[in-house]
């Protein structure tokens, strides 16, 4: 079930490229996940994350990659890691999570629009 919501609430969520400088497993988390270090261009810096992306992804196929997040949540402490950002995925009919990215190069902290 979906909600509604308006465009107004919608403009409130912050959404932005970024380029994966950095990956690392992170084995200490309860479900498989991928610490990352993205950096969104001068404005915002770099950020990091864990996500649970192990299916198809490795930190190695990760570095380089540009993916959209959402970059106006709190921090939410992830086991013993602090995580700044939410990378946005999609499940696939096993469950293991695609990243969403932009199809053609675009600026690091391009805001969704």
């Amino acid at each position: 079930m979906t909600h509604e919501l308006s465009f107004d609430d919608f403009l409130k969520t912050d959404i932005r490229s970024g380029t994966v400088l950095r990956a690392e497993p992170y084995p200490e988390a309860r479900k498989p996940a991928i610490k990352l270090w993205i950096d969104f261009g001068e404005e915002l810096g770099e950020k990091k994350t864990s996500a649970q992306i192990t299916a198809h992804y490795t930190p190695e196929a990760l570095v380089g990659k540009q993916v959209i997040a959402v970059v106006n949540f709190p921090p939410r402490q992830i086991g013993k890691f602090m995580s700044e950002v939410l990378v946005l995925g999609l499940h696939d009919s096993d469950g293991g999570v695609v990243l969403l990215s932009p199809d053609k190069p675009v600026a690091n902290g391009e805001r969704m629009s």
